[in-house]
């Protein structure tokens, strides 16, 4: 009886010493806030960066949050932005969406104290500006946080919420982009606050996956965003119109009005949140009444490269890539991908199918990854090389999911488990034998451009040179071994470059 009262008492002081316990209160400049210490990191989740963007405050810019006295708990997320369900996503939120999602979250090693100057890294999620949010396991930075990097991750207002024009909205300027003014509003109180939680403000580094790469490209354009972030990290960002074609504000308010013909902007804020949001996905995001982000010449000014080439990028150092099934197969019958091309069909099949054996999915894959992601990558990382900018070009290439199989390599968004160091959390896994492996060398170049601006770390002992104005090499990071080689699809993405140039 002794000897199991004993094991019992044992056990139970094991499982509290592993239970998740009350991290110390910070102060922010809005008020108090708590979270919670696990495995020597402490989380605090919820924190409202913005006031609720309902009511008088929907399609404004973001108004500033409401201070509070007491102890805010920052153990639980807050909800993520108003959206449709989206069930294939790769990153499937956890919360119960709102209009009321201007919060973000923080992740600093539990003994980092006020003035700490540690490294800090914002992620920005993906979702085509129509999904996702900052609750996803899998974006969790907890292995940031592990590894001396303070994790910051936003929502952002998505959909007609985010990104919409109206001539209704006179006051407001006839719309905008909301969600890119909700980032910058993000950042803006990482530099009033991340120094409390023991960040430098002076060394913060934007990264983000596709919407969210685009988000990184409009950071580094825009004005309102300069002396906000000191780094950035685009991952299948684009970079060209070929990936997020965006209209001009003019056009975007025709679309706008389709949506809700003659509405004042007290009628347009009237509605339902459920109306606005209706039904738009990423399945559905081409539908009448959503533009999208749009040509507003204050946060977007033009295309990446452009705007690269006329000098409005800011210069900060950037690494910048795309994975090797970066593509999406909406068309899979071979002769339709290939009739698509129209004059350059007969090239296109004899670069990315010369033996005849290629499937339908695999080319849609490969043709619509490297026009989308892969070649303006390359574009991109040559611009700001061009510019005298330090750019670094990867490749993710490592296939750790069984839809990669048939894609023919890394699927889009297929990196991001590898990059938080959290392998286990991929859907439909494959085992490769190298997944924790990819995953600890992943993070750790994304942990060592965060804490010294390039990815090799300290002593230089990962080998990855900056690109070059003219490189045709690239950083492969793959199943075999990482390194920085001749680009294997050179003579695709250069088809690519072709085609981008022609149009």
């Amino acid at each position: 009886m002794r000897h199991r009262v004993w094991t019992t008492m044992l056990s139970l002081g094991a499982t509290l010493l592993a239970a998740p316990t009350m991290a110390q209160v910070v102060q922010t400049r809005s008020g108090p806030v708590s979270g919670i210490t696990e495995g020597g990191v402490s989380s605090f989740k919820g924190i409202p960066y913005a006031a609720a963007p309902v009511g008088a405050n929907r399609w404004r810019a973001p108004q500033p949050v409401k201070g509070w006295h007491a102890v805010r708990d920052g153990s639980r997320y807050g909800a993520d932005c108003a959206q449709a369900p989206f069930p294939p996503d790769a990153a499937p939120i956890r919360t119960a969406p709102s209009e009321d999602c201007l919060y973000l979250n923080v992740w600093k090693p539990a003994g980092a104290k006020p003035g700490a100057k540690l490294p800090v890294m914002v992620w920005i999620h993906g979702g085509g500006f129509v999904n996702g949010g900052s609750s996803p396991a899998v974006y969790s930075g907890q292995n940031f946080a592990r590894d001396g990097v303070i994790l910051v991750s936003i929502n952002y207002r998505l959909g007609r919420f985010g990104f919409f024009a109206h001539p209704g909205l006179t006051v407001e300027g006839g719309g905008g982009n909301f969600g890119f003014l909700d980032q910058i509003a993000a950042l803006e109180w990482v530099k009033a606050n991340i120094a409390r939680f023991g960040g430098d403000p002076a060394r913060v580094t934007v990264f983000g996956e596709s919407a969210g790469g685009m988000s990184v490209h409009m950071l580094l354009q825009t004005p309102l965003a300069r002396g906000l972030f000191a780094r950035a990290i685009i991952e299948s960002g684009g970079g060209r119109d070929g990936t997020l074609p965006m209209p001009d504000k003019a056009k975007a308010a025709e679309i706008g009005m389709a949506f809700a013909p003659a509405a004042t902007a007290a009628q347009l804020r009237a509605m339902p949140e459920a109306v606005v949001v209706g039904d738009l996905s990423m399945m559905t995001m081409a539908q009448p009444g959503y533009s999208g982000p749009m040509v507003d010449r204050q946060t977007i000014f033009g295309p990446s490269v452009d705007m690269i080439a006329a000098g409005r990028y800011a210069r900060v150092p950037v690494i910048v890539g795309a994975n090797s099934a970066d593509g999406f197969p909406f068309v899979t019958d071979k002769d339709k991908v290939f009739a698509e091309l129209g004059a350059e069909e007969a090239e296109a099949r004899r670069l990315y199918d010369p033996d005849g054996k290629a499937s339908g999915v695999m080319l849609a894959t490969a043709i619509s990854a490297d026009r989308m992601f892969i070649e303006p990558a390359r574009a991109v990382a040559r611009a700001l090389a061009a510019r005298g900018t330090s750019v670094w070009l990867y490749r993710f290439a490592h296939n750790g999911v069984k839809m990669g199989v048939g894609m023919g390599g890394a699927p889009h968004a297929s990196e991001l488990p590898y990059v938080f160091d959290l392998p286990a959390l991929r859907p439909d896994q494959i085992d490769t034998g190298q997944d924790v492996a990819v995953a600890q060398k992943t993070h750790a170049y994304w942990v060592n451009f965060g804490k010294y601006g390039h990815p090799e770390g300290k002593a230089h002992s990962l080998r990855w040179p900056a690109a070059a104005a003219d490189d045709t090499k690239v950083f492969v990071i793959g199943t075999d071994g990482h390194g920085y080689r001749d680009d294997p699809r050179r003579a695709t993405v250069d088809f690519a470059e072709r085609r981008a140039a022609g149009n």
